[in-house]
């Protein structure tokens, strides 16, 4: 990026006030740009001059009704309109919140109102377009009070400056899209925001000029910050489109990047692996991925094999096996954490017995392995892999919950003093500290961080540590019929008269379309012969479910606790299940459709 861009990052006191020089002195420089027709290349942009008059307008109408340090809701469809509202709340003095639309779900409209009220909100924008929607959720959900704004129809006034800031005052709350109704807004100061565009630049080392883009939702961590403020902080580019014109037609993403010459995109594993299973070898032909430098894989655990499959199918578009490049983060060190770009995926081959039993060995490339991928080097915190029951520190290459301390770890938790302090006040055994919790295992091995899982998704089953993402991936792996289709492994107990309080490992599977009875138990049959082969435990339950049956996060992450709440509720209903008998007992019990007997199987 050059040392002028990042020396101006390290110097600020606050990214609106850096926005406002970068107005100054780069006025025509493309700031945001939304690409609305990917297709034809259609975009809207936004030059910097034009978005610090956008933000100046949105702040002055703010603070018409509120004060400084008030929480604003910010509800829009992907675009630049919703970039300049941030900024608008910023030049306020005022901390933003982006959350996604209330969109027709029951579960998504309770999760907002569920945000709205922990964040005590004093004002919600959105565009005119969705106003009447927004509305109507604020009169339903029973909030009355804040007054709701299209920002995209002001578009007269004075406009305000940037109100005075600095690196402890806070600039958003990210709310944690884990459970629907329980967020927790990570307070995130200029400061954060600041400290972790340099992490990222350090760790990417980014040759100017640089675009970033993409279509993670700006209401994600990875779609603000990473995609839209970093650059906009470094007086780059960034390039926006829709997550749902990708999910759609995936190789749109792709064309963008080549359209708009972006040169660092990141995005989860499952869109990695969409792509290579969706884009035709007609759509590849027409691509040039030759500038595309940083392909960058986060939010989710990254799959070797995803990883591999990509690169050898793009390279013939001209993408380099050097740029791609895993990344670890979490909302509550901002979001970027560690990675390595430039350099090719790097994998360690490890012996997959001792893995279960929480250590990384490297084998000989002869002998049965795992293979894991490398999430790259931490250089701007401090972190200690950590047991997460005794808190002492656990040695290099064996596998414990990863603490972080530095200046990207965020404030807190708004409004919950003790979830604050139990995940962000941590301290070893030995009484170092404050540490922040970051819940993720993983280990360090020739200095570099190898995330293995979610400490709470960790399953325990006759001595053995397993991660459900493994299962999950070795049964897409293993059967052609679930490539790029979610699943959801977990473990239940259950009263079983030889082994009472059993552990049970479930898994559910979306499949496509209704197979019939014959394919569904062959299916789930050999789903079961997977799980057998590949990790010595039996699945004690398999059921097939209709897509987008398996709940996710906004950021398409797989909710396993959710699907084991209503696994055990009995809300689960499948096309076809096959369960062991006291599984399959427990189940109907619940009131879910399930076999009552051990090696059968109906659809329900």
């Amino acid at each position: 990026m050059g040392h002028t861009m990042t020396e101006n990052v390290a110097r600020a006191d606050a990214l609106s006030t850096l926005l406002r020089e970068h107005a100054r002195d780069h006025a025509e420089r493309d700031a945001v740009i939304f690409v609305h027709d990917a297709a034809e290349a259609r975009a809207h942009t936004l030059t910097y001059a034009q978005l610090d008059r956008r933000a100046a307008l949105i702040a002055e109408e703010l603070t018409a009704t509120l004060e400084r340090g008030d929480r604003v809701l910010l509800l829009y469809p992907q675009g630049t309109e919703c970039v300049a509202a941030f900024f608008g709340c910023l030049y306020a003095g005022m901390v933003a919140v982006v959350a996604p639309l209330p969109g027709n779900y029951r579960q998504d409209r309770r999760r907002l109102s569920s945000i709205a009220a922990d964040a005590g909100i004093g004002a919600v924008l959105t565009d005119a377009a969705n106003l009447a929607e927004v509305r109507a959720w604020a009169q339903a959900a029973d909030r009355p009070g804040p007054r709701t704004v299209a920002t995209d129809l002001i578009t007269e006034g004075e406009g305000l400056a940037p109100a005075p800031a600095d690196r402890a005052t806070l600039a958003l709350l990210q709310y944690t899209s884990g459970s629907t109704s329980d967020p927790k807004g990570v307070e995130v100061t200029h400061g954060n925001l600041l400290h972790n565009v340099l992490a990222f630049t350090g760790a990417i080392s980014p040759d100017a000029p640089m675009r970033l883009g993409g279509w993670a939702p700006l209401y994600h961590d990875m779609g603000l910050i990473l995609q839209t403020l970093a650059p906009l902080a470094l007086a780059a580019t960034t390039v926006l489109m829709s997550a749902v014109t990708f999910v759609k037609r995936p190789h749109l993403w792709l064309k963008v990047i080549d359209d708009f010459d972006v040169t660092c995109s990141a995005a989860p594993d499952f869109a990695h692996a969409l792509c290579v299973e969706k884009v035709t070898d007609e759509q590849l032909a027409a691509l040039d991925l030759s500038r595309w430098r940083h392909v960058l894989s986060g939010a989710e655990p990254v799959q070797v094999s995803t990883a591999r499959r990509f690169t050898r199918r793009f390279a013939a578009a001209g993408l380099r096996d050097d740029v791609f490049s895993p990344c670890y983060g979490l909302a509550e060190a901002t979001v970027f954490v560690s990675g390595a770009s430039g350099r090719g995926l790097v994998v360690a081959r490890v012996d997959p017995d001792l893995l279960e039993r929480g250590e990384l060995r490297r084998v000989a490339p002869t002998a049965p392995g795992r293979e894991l991928p490398s999430n790259g080097l931490i250089r701007d915190f401090e972190v200690r892999v950590v047991d997460p029951d005794s808190r002492t520190e656990v040695a290099p290459g064996h596998v414990g919950e990863i603490w972080l301390r530095g200046a990207s770890v965020a404030r807190g938790y708004w409004g919950r003093p003790d979830a604050t302090a139990e995940t962000f006040g941590a301290r070893t055994a030995e009484g170092d500290g404050p540490f922040l919790r970051t819940g993720d295992l993983g280990a360090l091995l020739d200095d570099e961080i190898y995330v293995t899982g979610r400490r709470k998704d960790l399953m325990i089953i006759n001595g053995r540590n397993l991660h459900p993402q493994d299962v999950e991936h070795a049964l897409r792996e293993d059967h052609a019929d679930l490539a790029g289709l979610p699943g959801a492994v977990f473990t239940v107990s259950f009263a079983h008269e030889e082994e009472p309080g059993k552990e049970a490992l479930v898994v559910l599977q979306e499949v496509r379309g209704r197979p019939s009875q014959d394919s569904a138990r062959l299916l789930t049959r050999t789903m079961r012969d997977t799980v057998s082969r590949e990790f010595g435990v039996r699945a004690a339950g398999v059921a097939l479910l209709r897509r987008a049956a398996v709940r996710r996060t906004t950021s398409g992450k797989v909710q396993r606790s959710v699907m084991r709440d209503l696994f055990l509720s009995g809300g689960v209903e499948p096309l076809f299940a096959e369960y062991d008998p006291g599984l399959g007992a427990a189940v109907a019990e619940a009131g879910a459709s399930a076999p009552a007997s051990a090696g059968e199987g109906r659809p329900a």
